[in-house]
């Protein structure tokens, strides 16, 4: 058994297809077809079952490729401290931001990082933040950026702010006379129950922001009237501020809207909704010194 093969593996696991793996690996077909047979062969038993042209793991196959994630985890994890230790300051990084929050942080962080470790190669994946948990626990990215709501088994967080998600409407909207000044509400606050009629335009599903609003809802026992699911925040707020409709938004997404000044914003819930904005990385792996430095960019520029 070497690296390579367990590469392999997993791979045709990745795109359950072997035409497919076979391009990802930049190998033929035929050569990964007998590299697999050669292998279910010394295993004397098959890893995956092929349902027409799509391959599926058996049980074997799931036992092998979770013990191959963590042989190669712990190879990249060796690599990394002993690369740490040369101190050369070069290295390979592979940090994942949810679209909308790299529009934004990227451009000022990434310069900031490049400046202190010019030899450093950044790999960046844009992704909602489910798909993101699921690179990281993958090993295909060391870093990723993302609102926190449970606890991820697998993973690890550091905390970078946290934030309030405000209800956004249109700033002549008949409903802004209802807000209220409360304790401990940044903003007047809103009964959402006031608007039970009314049209709401809300993240897609996967989208934490959009996993938090569903959850004041059920608090409040409420079943909105959705008239427009998006994932462009921007066009959320916009819409919002032609009167389309009500929305959610948080606050550091608020800060690059280009005109706020048509929006009128309020708190909700008990008193308000927050959510923790956090480094998350594999629990128990090793986190490489340039993930470390670039956690402290991001504070820094949060």
């Amino acid at each position: 058994m070497d690296f390579k093969e367990l590469t392999y593996v997993l791979a045709i696991a990745r795109h359950q297809n072997i035409t497919r793996a076979a391009e990802a690996l930049h190998l033929t077909q035929p050569t990964l077809s007998k590299f697999l047979k050669a292998l279910e062969t010394e295993l004397h038993q098959p890893l995956f079952q092929r349902l027409g042209n799509r391959y599926q793991p058996t049980y074997a196959g799931e036992r092998y490729l979770q013990r191959a994630r963590e042989i190669l985890e712990a190879k990249r994890a060796l690599d990394q401290e002993m690369g740490d230790i040369i101190k050369n300051n070069e290295g390979y990084l592979k940090i994942g931001f949810p679209t909308m929050r790299g529009t934004y942080m990227l451009p000022v962080t990434l310069p900031i990082f490049h400046d202190r470790y010019p030899n450093v190669r950044i790999d960046v994946h844009e992704a909602n933040s489910e798909h993101l948990v699921k690179l990281l626990l993958d090993g295909d990215i060391d870093l990723a950026f993302f609102n926190y709501l449970d606890p991820e088994p697998g993973l690890a967080t550091t905390v970078i702010s946290r934030e309030e998600v405000v209800l956004v409407m249109n700033r002549d909207s008949e409903f802004t006379r209802f807000g209220r000044k409360k304790k401990d509400c940044r903003y007047p606050h809103m009964d959402l129950k006031l608007l039970k009629d009314q049209g709401f335009i809300l993240q897609n599903a996967t989208q934490r922001t959009r996993q938090v609003v569903d959850r004041l809802f059920r608090q409040q026992h409420m079943e909105p009237r959705i008239i427009l699911e998006t994932k462009n925040i921007q066009a959320e707020a916009e819409l919002a501020a032609r009167g389309y409709g009500f929305t959610f938004i948080t606050e550091t997404h608020l800060k690059y809207i280009p005109d706020r000044s048509q929006l009128a914003l309020f708190s909700v819930g008990s008193p308000s909704t927050t959510v923790t904005f956090v480094a998350a990385y594999r629990k128990n792996g090793y986190l490489p010194f340039h993930a470390q430095e670039y956690i402290k960019v991001v504070k820094e520029f949060t």
